[in-house]
């Protein structure tokens, strides 16, 4: 990891970041606040001079130091660390999330706050993530440009006169504006992967039961489904190992084992190309 990597902390992969709190090079309390600071400054929940992309609805800061505070104490007595310390994630606000509110981009459910965590988000939390707040999606997640949120649009940070795509715009911008490491969408019809093309990002739509929905505000029950959005491929594949897997407060889960998605990337460390001879044609009556 480069100096000028560690001077801006809010383009860090995963690895690196991770890496920073292992070595002691950063910690992870320094690395919320950079990440809360660039929200203040760019996406309008802080501050009148803000580009004001809004992919932010509320932030979680006493839990997310909280956690940061946790992880930088295992990191000093030189624990183990598990594979998401000390990364900030950004939630989209369909998925309940203890103590935080839950609109689903809709005034209807202003001012309701979960008394518990959908599963997703406890299992990034339980790898050590640190949950910045929720962000700004399309009302009940039923639109394709986050143009459609009670709480006013997104901006797409690559472009602010464009739109982000959605229903999952806010998890994708927060990504691709350095306010997050990563984020957590939902997807029912391309409401992942439109997104995270519109903004430059990685987008995983995992197969259905692959990631539990216990938790999420549903769209289309049969056809939901959570996954993460990154600034590379790696990072998914490590977000996605984090979340998958049977969930026995969602019957839809799927048993089958985890695959590693990390390794799966990597791929064979040989390949050996087979070359067929040329072909010979003899018509009959020719030399």
């Amino acid at each position: 990891m480069t100096s000028d990597k560690l001077q801006n902390l809010n383009i860090l992969s995963i690895d690196d970041a991770r890496a920073a709190v292992v070595s002691g090079a950063q910690t992870a309390t320094a690395l919320a606040e950079s990440h809360y600071t660039a929200i203040a400054a760019n996406d309008g929940l802080d501050s009148a001079d803000s580009k004001g992309i809004n992919s932010f609805l509320a932030l979680s800061r006493e839990r997310a130091l909280a956690q940061a505070a946790k992880i930088d104490a295992m990191a000093s007595r030189g624990d183990e660390l598990p594979a998401l310390a000390g990364i900030p994630v950004g939630i989209k606000d369909v998925l309940a999330m203890q103590g935080a509110p839950a609109t689903a981009g809709s005034l209807i459910l202003k001012g309701y706050h979960p008394p518990y965590d959908a599963t997703a988000v406890s299992r990034l939390e339980a790898a050590g993530a640190v949950l910045l707040g929720k962000l700004n999606c399309d009302e009940f997640a039923m639109g394709s440009s986050n143009e459609n949120s009670a709480y006013g649009p997104v901006k797409n940070p690559r472009a602010l006169d464009r739109v982000p795509g959605g229903s999952s715009g806010g998890s994708a911008a927060a990504v691709a504006a350095g306010f997050a490491v990563a984020t957590l969408g939902t997807d029912t019809g391309g409401s992942i992967r439109q997104p995270a093309a519109f903004c430059g990002v990685v987008g995983v739509l995992p197969t259905y039961g692959r990631i539990s929905r216990y938790g999420l505000i549903a769209f289309a029950s049969s056809l939901d489904r959570v996954g993460p959005f990154t600034r590379n491929v790696k990072d998914a594949a490590t977000v996605l190992q984090v979340l998958a897997g049977k969930d026995p407060l969602d019957a839809t889960s799927s048993d089958r084992p985890v695959d590693d998605y990390v390794a799966a990337l990597i791929g064979p460390t040989s390949l050996k190309a087979i070359v067929p001879s040329p072909l010979t044609m003899k018509v009959s009556g020719t030399p």
